[in-house]
């Protein structure tokens, strides 16, 4: 074996925690952890929606970030995307079986911050206050 092929070799222990870089698991925490995606996901647990419902329900989203994140999803397998053969076009996002099993953790997760939106909103402010000798 060369020393370069050699140099390359991982071992399952260096593979098994997302805080290393030879993670495959964080390529995927950075797709669904992604604040666009979650709430894409999330919309699209409410059922089926067009580009310009899912545009419209996420006022603040760009087209062009909506359209990366489309294809990412679709990529990763968490979303469908459905053409029709009609003028003009129409297209349609569902989610797949494996986004919709993300559904509960991120609806956790939304909750969470729904609780604790003021605790973090005082953090916030704790630090803002605090002299820049503080820190």
């Amino acid at each position: 074996m060369s020393r370069t092929a050699k140099d390359r070799q991982v071992t399952d222990s260096q593979t098994n925690t997302v805080l290393s870089p030879y993670c495959r698991a964080r390529d995927v925490l950075d797709r669904v952890g992604d604040k666009w995606s979650v709430y894409v996901i999330t919309l699209l647990g409410d059922g089926t929606k067009r580009f310009s419902e899912l545009k419209r329900d996420i006022h603040v989203i760009t087209q062009r970030m909506l359209t990366v994140t489309l294809r990412g999803l679709e990529r990763d397998g968490f979303i469908n995307r459905t053409v029709y053969p009609v003028y003009p076009a129409r297209v349609e996002y569902s989610l797949t079986p494996l986004g919709a099993s993300l559904l509960d953790t991120l609806r956790a997760l939304l909750t969470w911050s729904i609780d604790h939106v003021d605790r973090v909103d005082e953090a916030r402010q704790h630090y803002d206050d605090a002299e820049p000798t503080d820190r």
